[in-house]
């Protein structure tokens, strides 16, 4: 499951700054850094919540797989993204690479320490466990609320505020990561996506579609506020 990307075998110590989370002393976490060839499992559904993950590079997808076989996207985590940060003992969701990505690994028990000790880092995790509480509340309105077009525009603009630079979205996900986490068909999304080019509210960049361009910000904003 694991490429080691060193050759150094101890673990690196690293300020809680350099992850993202603020303090209030310079405490240091011991993390290691591994690499996950492009569709690679990082953990599975139902294995232990030893460690606390950041992707470095490349992307990761969190996931579900329904009863019936398909598979439901619950979340995109993108460079500087911290993820499987749970509630209890084990991962609720399997992790999986998009694309070649490497990522740190960091000991719950590491965190959970640092936080017992450090007012400021205990309040930055709480931050995060709201934000994801708030992203999967989003997550289940969108696929209960929204038409397939507004589900698409709704997507482009949470991609728009995480990735794009300069008005281009260089999209990890493939057309079906799309349609999974979209409760949709890999049909109807790529249908969508014509449907706002032809609208003039994207372009395409590449053979591959995976760069998409943003004409018209606010005519996307609105389908997104539809209902």
């Amino acid at each position: 499951m694991f490429v080691r990307i060193t050759n150094d075998l101890a673990y690196r110590a690293i300020s809680f700054g350099e992850l993202g989370i603020a303090g209030d002393s310079n405490q240091k976490v011991s993390l290691n850094e591994f690499t996950y060839k492009k569709g690679s499992e990082i953990y599975g559904e139902k294995e232990p919540a030893d460690y606390v993950y950041q992707v470095k590079a490349g992307s990761v997808r969190s996931y579900k797989l329904l009863p019936d076989g398909r598979r439901q996207i619950g979340a995109f985590h993108l460079v500087g993204d911290i993820f499987g940060l749970e509630n209890g003992s084990e991962h609720r969701f399997t992790a999986e690479a998009i694309v070649n990505t490497t990522v740190r690994l960091i000991k719950r028990r590491s965190l959970e320490m640092m936080a017992e000790s450090d007012a400021m880092v205990s309040r930055n995790l709480l931050g995060m466990t709201t934000e994801n509480l708030e992203h999967a509340e989003n997550h289940m309105l969108l696929l209960g609320r929204k038409t397939s077009l507004e589900r698409v525009a709704a997507f482009l603009v949470e991609m728009d505020r995480r990735l794009a630079a300069a008005g281009v979205m260089p999209l990890p996900m493939s057309r079906r990561d799309i349609a999974d986490y979209l409760g949709l068909t890999l049909e109807t999304v790529s249908r969508a996506l014509s449907r706002l080019h032809e609208l003039g509210i994207i372009g395409f960049i590449g053979t591959n579609r995976r760069q998409i361009t943003l004409l018209n910000r606010r005519q996307l904003a609105t389908l997104d506020l539809q209902n």
